[in-house]
Parts: structure tokens; C-alpha cells; sequence
């Protein structure tokens, strides 16, 4: 199960992901959030994943995926708030090297305003 909240502030879209990012709930990621970002041209994304209690490689290179389309609309793609439950499958995949980290969404927004200023 996988619950999807967005939200778009400051030129910022803003993905709360509550539950399980995995093969059976990637295709919801992808059909709500993935085609929003694409065909709007959206250039800066936050996903705050503090609420998500799995994560697998699926999820992850849905992530990447969302990341290279907000690098192809010269933005960032950043996450928020990875919590224990997920630390470790995101530490050891390759994510990090490529999205900024941050602890909340304040701080994403502080970092984005910082890139695009």
C-alpha cells in the first residue's frame, strides 16, 4: 500500500510517500507523480519519505527516474526525512549519490531557493 500526497509551494513540488515503495505499488509512483513531473516540465521535486516503511530496488529506480527527468528540466530532485526503517536499502543503493539529502522540507526548500537563486 502506498498513499501519495502532493503538494506544490514555491515553485517547489512537494511528494509525501506514506507506506511501501515497492514492485507492487511503483506503478501507482509512476502513473500519479513520474507523468506529472514529464508533462508539466517540472524542474524541482522533494520526496519527504519520512512515512515509509519499505522501500525496494523498484522504488529506488523509481526515485532515479523522477531525479533524471527533473535533471533533464535543469532542476533538483531531493529527498527528505529517510527515517530507520529505510536507511539502510537507500545507503546502500546508489540514490544518495545523485539526489541532495535533507532532513525536512524547510531545509529542501532553503536548498533549492539557494540552487535556482
Amino acid at each position: 500500500m502506498l498513499d501519495i500526497h502532493i503538494g506544490f509551494k514555491r515553485g517547489i513540488l512537494f511528494i509525501k510517500l506514506i507506506g511501501d515503495l515497492n514492485k507492487s505499488t511503483v506503478l501507482k509512483l509512476n502513473e500519479e507523480v513520474t507523468s506529472l513531473i514529464e508533462e508539466n516540465q517540472i524542474r524541482n521535486v522533494v520526496f519527504n519519505v519520512s512515512k515509509l516503511k519499505t522501500i525496494d530496488d523498484n522504488g529506488i529506480g523509481s526515485l532515479l527516474i523522477n531525479y533524471e527527468i527533473s535533471k533533464k528540466n535543469e532542476g533538483l530532485s531531493l529527498l527528505c526525512g529517510i527515517n530507520k526503517n529505510i536507511y539502510g536499502k537507500i545507503s546502500d543503493s546508489n540514490l544518495l549519490k545523485y539526489m541532495y539529502e535533507t532532513s525536512n522540507e524547510l531545509d529542501a526548500i532553503r536548498l533549492l531557493e539557494g540552487y535556482n537563486g
